[in-house]
C-alpha cells in the first residue's frame, strides 16, 4: 500500500490518499470514503478487497482539516467517543471539495482508464450518496449512510448510476427515514436501493462488531458488479 499527496481545492492544505494498486492496468478508481473511525485497518482491508476486483484503491484521509492520520476502532467506548467528536466537528461541504478533487485526481493516476467511482461506509455512505447528487463521478455506491431522507431533495440532479444499500435494523437510521428513502429512489431509473432484514448499521465492516457475513457478501457482490459495469 502506498500514499499521495493531493491538494485542497480551497488552498488550505494538502491531504493524504492511500492508494493499493491492482494487478493489471489500466482500470478504472474506486474512490473508498471512510466512515468516523478515520483510514484505519478496515478501509485498508476494503481497498485490498477494491484492488482483487481489479481497480485502484484509493482513500482519502477527510478529517485532515482536524486531525491527520485517524486511526481507529469500533471496539472500545472511548474509540466511539472520539469517533463522534471527530463526526460532529467535520465539515461535510469541505468533505465534498476534497472528494471532488480526489475524483479528478484519480482520473489522471498512473494506470488509470479516466473511469472513477466512489463507495463510501456510513459518514462515507452518505457522503457517496451527495457525490451522486454533486459530482461527475462515474458510479456511486452508498453503504448504509445516515440522514439519507434529508438528501432526498436533490434526488433529481443524479446523473450518473447510485446504488444505496439500507440496514433494516440501522440504529443510526430510523425506520421513516429508511422507508422515505426506498420510497423516492422507487423506479428511478439511475438509483437503486436494496434493504438487507435483519441486518445492522455497519453489516459490511470488515471484522465490525455488527459484521453479517450474508448481507455483506450480497452486497459487496451487487457492489462489484456496479463498479464493474460503470468503470470497465
Amino acid at each position: 500500500m502506498a500514499s499521495i499527496t493531493i491538494k485542497a481545492a480551497d488552498g488550505s492544505g494538502t491531504f493524504s490518499v492511500l492508494v493499493v494498486e491492482p494487478k493489471a492496468k489500466p482500470t478504472g478508481v474506486v474512490v473508498l470514503i471512510q466512515e468516523i473511525f478515520g483510514v484505519n485497518q478496515a478501509m485498508r482491508d476494503t481497498a485490498a478487497w477494491v484492488a482483487d476486483l481489479g481497480f485502484i484503491a484509493v482513500c482519502p484521509d477527510l478529517f485532515w482539516r482536524i486531525e491527520p492520520g485517524i486511526d481507529i476502532t469500533d471496539k472500545t467506548d472511548a474509540e466511539w467517543k472520539r469517533a463522534f467528536e471527530l463526526f460532529q466537528a467535520f465539515d461535510q461541504v469541505k468533505g465534498i471539495e476534497d472528494l471532488k478533487a480526489t475524483v479528478a485526481a484519480s482520473r489522471t493516476l498512473p494506470g488509470a482508464n479516466g473511469k472513477v467511482a466512489t463507495m463510501g461506509y456510513c459518514l462515507g455512505g452518505r457522503l457517496a450518496f451527495m457525490m451522486a447528487e454533486q459530482s461527475d463521478a462515474d458510479v456511486n455506491i452508498s453503504y448504509y449512510g445516515v440522514g439519507l431522507d434529508g438528501l432526498l431533495g436533490d434526488l433529481g440532479k443524479v446523473t450518473k448510476p447510485l446504488v444505496v444499500h439500507i440496514a433494516d435494523k440501522d440504529e443510526f437510521f430510523p425506520a421513516e427515514g429508511r422507508a422515505a428513502v426506498v420510497a423516492a429512489t422507487k423506479g428511478h431509473p439511475l438509483v437503486t436501493s436494496y434493504v438487507y432484514p435483519n441486518a445492522d448499521h455497519a453489516f459490511a465492516r470488515v471484522n465490525g462488531i455488527h459484521w453479517d457475513g450474508r448481507s455483506a457478501t450480497i452486497a459487496n457482490g451487487r457492489s462489484a458488479e456496479a463498479l464493474v459495469a460503470a468503470l470497465v
